[in-house]
């Protein structure tokens, strides 16, 4: 391999590295082999200068870090200092022939980086290489984990590895560790939960739990923008509520799809047969404009197959958010369906959350609810990845002005780098945990109180109470002349003045 700086992947990628420093480890692998990949979040290169700096994406070693200039010395490299990209991996093993790498791995056999590289190549492959089976040396991890999250992982005796990757061939989603992961790691959200909601009595918690399932079953709606009869709001809030109860699978996948879509004379059920895409068509000629290119409908049954073996392989073993963030966004970038597939991607994070006893006391989190408060934010993440497909993607118009995907895609969707949406799902829940199911237990507690105390005044039955709180809900605690003419009639003027003091008193306190 050249030294060349990466003038190639540079009008591809639209990437640019720094003065006259030196493309290394995945950044020169692209390059020299025109891998059409996503571009990691960070690349590194060999700096002009004998400090370790950081600009922009790029992380810049110092000239003694430099490699040899050889398929072995970048891989290796790449293994060292920027964890294992199973995407890049992936198109690279599909891209050279199989000779060069057992040359490379015949020339040290025992390394452990090398160890690793062979094995990840019959993994990612299936295809055995002509290299005999090693029967000296220690068992080495194949995932560092210092550098990402894994699993305890099973021996392979062929390469004397432990198989600690969190997921198979056919869907593996890997986490970068962070201070910011690890923060939230040791706040140990879960166990504050369970610890904080069995303060609260059973009572109050029921009816927040009833209230937050409704109000997270809405709030998936309003994500897509859509405002549907309130039965189908609750049809969807009692499936949400049923979530870590059967397993994951296709057969369940299927049955939530039907519940979603509820009519589905319009709709065909079921995994789609046609390429699908996330965007909108030009007005004039109906040309998709894709803001996201789902993957291929031939690739779905397996993309899905491996989404719940990773979930199956993860349990226990991941931080549940961990796994719910690599679960239901790989699940939503798949698109296995032609509608419904944002709500089961965020029945998956409730699904995840409460098969592995994250939930208190089988209180549902408002995952929907929180996700809608971070619009923006919930948007970048998505986008981020997606924009990074989209020119790695060939396709044509259909006669339908649907998208039809020519080049082989489905590793973009098996293999891609969570860790920014396990940040985000872990500010989600720790926003929840720490905001909204005290919010909501404050206001239960304050409008019983609220009940208690009208009642004090007047005797009134809690249907024109509950419409009282609506009434001065609405008009900012002040009881309008219309509702007073309309409902409220047999109150006096000294009655009012009274309960909208209270309304006030009590409600004013909660934000």
């Amino acid at each position: 391999m050249n030294k060349k700086i990466i003038e190639k992947i540079t009008k591809f990628q639209k990437i640019s590295i720094p003065g006259n420093s030196q493309a290394v480890g995945y950044s020169a692998l692209i390059e020299h082999f025109l891998l059409k990949v996503p571009i990691p979040q960070t690349l590194c290169a060999i700096g002009v200068h004998h400090t370790f700096k950081v600009l922009n994406n790029w992380k810049l070693f110092t000239p003694r870090h430099e490699p040899e200039s050889s398929l072995k010395g970048h891989l290796v490299f790449a293994l060292k200092y920027e964890g294992i990209d199973l995407c890049i991996l992936h198109e690279l093993f599909t891209t050279i022939k199989s000779e060069q790498l057992v040359e490379a791995i015949l020339s040290a056999p025992t390394s452990q980086y090398m160890r690793r590289i062979w094995f990840l190549f019959e993994w990612i492959t299936e295809e055995t290489l002509p290299i005999p089976e090693l029967s000296i040396g220690n068992y080495i991890e194949v995932l560092n984990s210092k550098q990402q999250w894994g699993i305890k992982g099973e021996r392979v005796s062929r390469q004397r590895i432990v198989n600690n990757l969190p997921g198979t061939n056919k869907f593996c989603p890997l986490v970068f560790k962070n201070n910011k992961i690890s923060q939230f790691i040791q706040m140990d959200l879960k166990k504050r939960a369970i610890e904080s909601m069995g303060k609260i009595p059973k009572d109050i918690l029921r009816r927040t739990a009833a209230f937050l399932l409704l109000k997270d079953s809405r709030a998936s709606f309003d994500i897509e923008n859509e405002v549907p009869p309130l039965k189908r709001v609750e049809r969807w809030g009692k499936a949400i509520g049923e979530a870590g109860r059967l397993e994951l699978s296709i057969e369940e996948l299927l049955r939530l799809q039907k519940i979603v879509i509820g009519n589905s004379r319009f709709v065909t059920l079921g995994f789609r047969k046609k390429g699908g895409f996330i965007g909108e068509h030009d007005r004039e000629t109906g040309t998709p404009i894709p803001e996201h290119i789902s993957a291929k409908p031939e690739d779905i049954e397996s993309l899905i197959t491996g989404v719940i073996d990773f979930n199956k392989r993860a349990q226990n073993s991941l931080d549940p958010v961990i796994t719910a963030a690599c679960l239901a966004f790989g699940f939503v970038y798949i698109h296995p369906f032609v509608d419904g597939n944002g709500r089961i991607h965020r029945y998956i994070f409730h699904h995840t959350l409460a098969e592995l006893g994250y939930n208190p006391l089988e209180l549902i989190f408002p995952v929907s609810s929180a996700i809608y408060e971070r619009m923006d934010a919930y948007r970048d993440v998505l986008v981020n990845y997606s924009r990074k497909l989209l020119p790695l993607i060939e396709w044509e118009q259909t006669r339908d002005n649907n998208v039809l995907v020519n080049n082989t895609t489905d590793a973009f969707y098996r293999f891609f780098d969570a860790t920014k949406h396990v940040e985000f799902l872990f500010e989600c829940v720790q926003s929840t945990l720490e905001n909204d199911l005290p919010r909501e237990i404050a206001f239960l507690n304050n409008y019983d109180r609220f009940k208690r105390e009208i009642n004090e005044i007047v005797d009134m039955p809690n249907n024109m109470i509950d419409l009282l709180y609506r009434f001065l809900s609405q008009n900012q605690g002040n009881l309008s002349k219309r509702a007073r003419k309309r409902e409220f009639l047999k109150l006096d003027d000294k009655e009012i003045v009274i309960i909208e003091e209270l309304f006030n008193e009590i409600f004013n306190s909660i934000s």
